[in-house]
Parts: C-alpha cells; sequence; structure tokens
C-alpha cells in the first residue's frame, strides 16, 4: 500500500538548516530508505533504534510519526499496544505512546510539540484511550541541563498540549521512583463503559493518598 493509501499526512516547518517535514504514520519501507541522525541514542546506539522503530511499524497498532530534514530522521514519537505483562494489555482500547526523542541540536524548533500535534490529528487516537508511562531513569537530563524534577514538568507540560493529564495509579513501576508519572489521554469516542475500566484499571493494589 502506498504512503497516501495508509493515511498519511505530511506538514512542513522552517529552519534556518533547511525545511523539516513532520510525517505519518509512516510505514517500514519508508523508514528504512531513511538515515538517522546519530544523536538519536538516548534509548539505545542510534542504529538499533532505526531497527526498533522499524519493527513497531510492523506490530499489532503500532504506529510513528517523524521529523525528517534531508532524508534524515531527527525526531519521533512512537504508539503501540501495551506490554503484555503489564495490567493496560488488558484493556484492549489502551494504546500506549512509548517514546519520543528529538535529536539534540534540533530541539530548539520545538519539533516534540509539532510531533504531538501530529500524531494526534491521527482519527486512531479519538477511539483509543492513550497512556504514556514516563520513567525518570529514560530522560535526557545530562543534554537537557534540567533537574529531575525540571524535566518531569516539561515532559507533563509537552504531552498536556495534546490532552494528555497526569493521573494516579498504583502500578509497581511507577511507584519505585516519586518523579515516575501516568498520564492518559480519553478518547472522545470511547465509551462510558471503556472508561470505567480503565478507572478501575488504575489501582489494583494498595490505594495512593
Amino acid at each position: 500500500m502506498s504512503e497516501a493509501g495508509r493515511g498519511v499526512t505530511a506538514s512542513q516547518i522552517a529552519s534556518n538548516k533547511g525545511t523539516i517535514t513532520i510525517r505519518g504514520p509512516v510505514s517500514a519501507d519508508y523508514l528504512e530508505a531513511l538515515d538517522i541522525d546519530e544523536n538519536l541514542n538516548n534509548f539505545r546506539k542510534a542504529s538499533k533504534q532505526k531497527q526498533s522503530l522499524i519493527g513497531i511499524t510492523k506490530s499489532d497498532e503500532g504506529f510513528i510519526h517523524i521529523a525528517v530534514h534531508n532524508d534524515t530522521l531527527v525526531g519521533y514519537v512512537t504508539f503501540h499496544r501495551p506490554d503484555a505483562y503489564t495490567r493496560w494489555y488488558r484493556h484492549p482500547l489502551i494504546l500506549e505512546l512509548g517514546a519520543i526523542e528529538v535529536s539534540p541540536p534540533w530541539r530548539k524548533y520545538k519539533l516534540g510539540r509539532s510531533l504531538l500535534a501530529h500524531a494526534f490529528s491521527n482519527p486512531i487516537t479519538e477511539d483509543r484511550i492513550v497512556i504514556t508511562l514516563e520513567y525518570c531513569w529514560h530522560w535526557d537530563l545530562e543534554n537537557s541541563s534540567l533537574t529531575i524534577w525540571q524535566y518531569q514538568k516539561m515532559l507533563t507540560g509537552l504531552f498536556g498540549t495534546v490532552g494528555l493529564e497526569k493521573v494516579q495509579t498504583d502500578d509497581p513501576e511507577i511507584l519505585e521512583n516519586p518523579a515516575n508519572v501516568l498520564m492518559a489521554r480519553v478518547g472522545k469516542n470511547v465509551s462510558p463503559e471503556d472508561f470505567d475500566t480503565f478507572e478501575r484499571m488504575r489501582f489494583e493494589g494498595r490505594f495512593i493518598q
């Protein structure tokens, strides 16, 4: 299927380095043809990160929106079903915002906001409960020069621009560090029953004040 046939849309951002294209959801073939900025290494080496992104596009309900400059990937945001070992996997409508990363030299162009806005224009997000599980051990504190709490505030503000809100949970991994945070956005087409199921899933053990 062609990119157009998959509902792919694109927008452009001007920069002093040339045009940046925000595009998605992209196919594995499209990603394969791109180079990747070597600074996209927050989670793993850039070349391995590219292969991970390609794998997400091939997974059930997985999709990616990207920022591209001169056929080089400089940023991305990923969506996929939650891991099967988590409680969130049991809800058929939950979609996880898995990662967002922008190469440090490109961050001044607010590509994170542009990537999120583009991704949440995808109609599927209105049929799903989108969550993001933010763990502080993945945060790029070194390149950002932010403290852990400043970084949390930056992230929650960024995700808030597309309607994600902080919600409480007794998920053990979230509780592992007080800086960790769960955020969620309920699509406008999600039924009250499916929302109630999500609410019950947030607490399966001890109650948090």
